[in-house]
């Protein structure tokens, strides 16, 4: 007889599942999606949404801990610079999105009692 063992969930399934929360959070505000996890030579972007008329790039980070600082500050110089680079190319692309004001948000997804936590930094970093 055999028990069922139940694997941990990998951190790119868990990954996921955030993107996924942060979305519909985040459509929740109403903005709408326009495509995930953009990828180019220079990085991914994880959420590409609309916010009225203003196109909004969006990292999402989950932490399971704070033990080695929070989701939000994981978000460092080397990460902006990439997010910023990939941003770029992508509104190289999309000459219709290139002539839209952008900005660069946050959500930060976290463990809570009963469901996840969110923290949105809207605006977090200027390009």
């Amino acid at each position: 007889m055999t028990a069922d063992v139940q694997t941990p969930m990998s951190h790119g399934s868990r990954g996921r599942q955030a993107e996924e929360f942060a979305c519909h959070y985040l459509q929740g505000k109403g903005f709408q999606l326009i495509e995930r996890n953009y990828r180019c030579v220079h990085g991914e972007i994880d959420l590409i949404m609309l916010d009225g008329h203003s196109i909004v790039f969006v990292e999402v980070r989950y932490r399971r801990s704070q033990s080695f600082g929070g989701g939000i500050e994981s978000v460092d110089y080397r990460k902006q610079a990439k997010l910023i680079a990939t941003a770029a190319h992508y509104l190289q692309r999309d000459k219709k999105a290139a002539r839209q004001p952008s900005r660069f948000d946050v959500v930060a997804v976290s463990p809570g009692s009963g469901q996840d936590c969110v923290e949105w930094i809207k605006d977090a970093f200027r390009a």
